[in-house]
């Protein structure tokens, strides 16, 4: 039972009769404040309008009504104009009888939703961003599920392109035919290492041109690149700021980037691949392999999971053939480049470029084959994307394109847009020395789990291989928890060292307070009964407390759901945890003389338990049965 479902229709049901009204009812009920007596709130300022009386006399009026119809209404106060409404402690106590955790809303069951997340490049390893991307989309789509949604769960693999062109030709020019077998290098490491290689080829062609441009030697280009050079390198002299000028010096960058033999020579092999050459297309297909050998070690050990891959390199062309039909149609428009390109000004954008001259797609031109694709295969009533902040422009262009070239059930595009993850010191020990590795971060908090467990000496009875488990499971509860409770919107700080911290709002400990009430239940076993009369227990606070905060766990669900936001579970599980073990402080239960009181606490812990396991899997993080 949804109790202020339930409290919403009996109040709606009482002031309908009590002010003689016909009219559908809508009712801002919440929980009361801490500060004062009550389990609801009901907020009366709108009800005036039917009372015909000032805020503070509604409320009044309608709390003396409810408490002599409704016998599950110990008490009210009043404050201003906010009724705060005690339910008896029988109410409480039965509910808790048939209280679980994993109650869903048959509601949501026809809602299907499409939820992408990791998105990775096959040129590199995951990286800390995709940290936060897999264990947000991940958490996102079991919460979604457990509010009673038919969630997809997708990953789209960008696995063509010029980017990944860079590390096959890189391999090429300087690999010797290494592989992740003859290294014993992870395969999306090795593929990483010759994608930082190719930056470094670059760099040895570019900066001789780039230096020779700042003085004005154009002889190593062509007259058209002259005038482009020219220009820029002009605009750099009468820069009157440091900001427009280290604008306009990296927009030298990349003009003569692309006019490097490298450069060049990465373009022709991407026209390659798209024109199917053999040899180019075997090459992928292998390096892209390494790649996805070494990406399923890091979603096992992240334990994420996808019900569909989608690639890039089976829906660029249906992104072509699309772009082609709004040619044709007059939605887009082509440049004397041959570029087709989209003009958005009217709706407060701007233009944006779909082919290129050339003929090779861009992402945008990637995304909209992927996302027609999707559509036909799922009929999705929604489409969450997950992905960085950056880029909320082409997620918003996106669904306009869409929405112009036809697709109406592209307004179901929802990008959920999450904040960048930085380090205490900006950066940590990473393979490319410029962005952090999602393996050699996990790696970390798992060493740091195994440094904080040795210190506290509380697992000396644990073989080594429960040990290690155990420090897997401490580790990644950590980083997972650490990322989770944040607000997706928000930009973070991950530390690594007080994220292990068994005190404070952090996954071990929630983890450390499951364990104490496993053990509480082994020794219970035998001495405390197993059932209780709900009719003799003493009207207590805190017991009333701890089963109102276990009755609003399917609300806090629905409503993360609903928001996309696992951190309101995650917060919501860490105030149970905290609220059980000023519990455990303050009352007995094996020295508890009242076998019945006892037993009722002992089933209040179990379900205690029941719920921060549940809750803790909506999140991915697993809770230890000791530590």
């Amino acid at each position: 039972m949804n109790i202020k479902q339930w409290l919403a229709d009996t109040l709606k049901t009482s002031i309908s009769e009590l002010y003689s009204n016909n009219e559908p009812l809508t009712l801002s009920i919440q929980e009361t404040n801490k500060e004062f007596e009550g389990d609801f709130t009901l907020v009366c300022f709108p009800l005036t309008k039917l009372s015909r009386k000032k805020p503070f006399e509604t409320a009044q009026e309608i709390g003396e009504f409810i408490k002599q119809k409704e016998s599950n209404i110990e008490n009210f106060n009043v404050v201003n104009g906010f009724l705060n409404i005690s339910l008896t402690f029988e109410f409480w106590v039965n509910y808790f009888l048939t209280f679980t955790p994993n109650v869903t809303n048959t509601d949501n069951s026809k809602i299907h939703v499409m939820v992408e997340y990791s998105s990775p490049n096959t040129n590199k390893p995951l990286h800390l961003g995709h940290i936060r991307n897999n264990l947000l989309g991940a958490s996102v789509a079991k919460v979604m599920s457990a509010a009673g949604y038919h969630v997809t769960k997708v990953n789209l693999v960008n696995d063509r392109g010029i980017h990944i062109c860079k590390s096959m030709l890189a391999w090429q020019k300087a690999g010797k035919n290494e592989t992740p077998a003859s290294t014993g290098i992870k395969g999306d490491h090795l593929v990483g290492n010759y994608y930082v290689a190719f930056d470094k080829l670059l760099k040895a062609e570019a900066n001789p041109l780039i230096e020779a441009a700042l003085v004005k030697d154009y002889s190593k280009f062509n007259a058209e690149a002259v005038l482009k050079i020219s220009a820029i390198v002009d605009r750099i002299e009468l820069a009157k700021d440091d900001e427009k000028k280290e604008a306009a010096l990296g927009e030298l960058k990349m003009l003569i980037n692309n006019q490097t033999p490298i450069m060049n020579e990465a373009q022709e092999m991407l026209r390659k691949w798209e024109n199917g050459d053999t040899e180019v297309v075997n090459l992928w297909k292998t390096m892209n392999g390494w790649v996805y050998a070494g990406f399923e070690e890091t979603y096992k050990k992240m334990g994420v999971t996808f019900d569909r891959f989608y690639y890039e390199s089976n829906t660029y062309v249906l992104g072509k053939n699309i772009v082609e039909e709004g040619l044709n149609k007059g939605v887009l428009f082509k440049k004397d480049d041959n570029s087709v390109w989209i003009d958005l000004t009217a709706d407060g954008l701007d233009q944006k470029l779909l082919l290129r001259g050339d003929g090779t797609s861009v992402y945008m031109t990637q995304d909209i084959g992927t996302a027609v694709l999707r559509n036909e295969e799922l009929h999705c009533s929604k489409y969450v994307y997950v992905v960085g902040n950056e880029q909320d422009y082409h997620f918003k262009v996106l669904s306009l394109i869409l929405q112009k070239l036809g697709y109406d059930w592209a307004k179901g595009i929802y990008h959920l847009s999450y904040g960048m993850v930085d380090l205490p010191t900006g950066k940590m020990k990473s393979r490319e020395g410029t962005v952090v590795d999602a393996d050699d971060l996990m790696e970390l908090v798992v060493e740091e789990a195994k440094k904080k467990s040795e210190e506290l000496g509380k697992n000396e009875d644990f073989t080594e291989a429960e040990k290690a488990v155990l420090y897997e499971q401490v580790g990644m509860a950590a980083l997972k928890y650490f990322i989770l409770k944040v607000d997706p919107k928000k930009r973070m700080i991950f530390n690594p060292s007080e994220s292990i911290d068994i005190n404070g709002n952090t996954g071990p400990f929630i983890q450390y307070a499951h364990t104490r009430i496993k053990s509480l239940i082994k020794k219970a076993d035998g001495k405390v009964p197993q059932t209780f009369e709900s009719s003799t227990l003493p009207n207590e606070t805190t017991h009333r407390s701890l089963v109102r905060l276990l009755s609003q766990n399917q609300d806090i669900i629905e409503e993360a759901a609903k928001e996309y936001s696992p951190a309101l579970v995650a917060n919501h599980t860490y105030e149970l945890a905290k609220s059980f073990n000023q519990f455990y402080h303050d009352f007995p239960i094996l020295q508890e003389e009242d076998k019945n009181l006892a037993a009722f606490r002992l089933q209040l812990i179990e379900k205690i338990g029941a719920t921060l396991r549940y809750n803790m899997d909506l999140l991915g993080i697993e809770l230890p049965e000791r530590m």
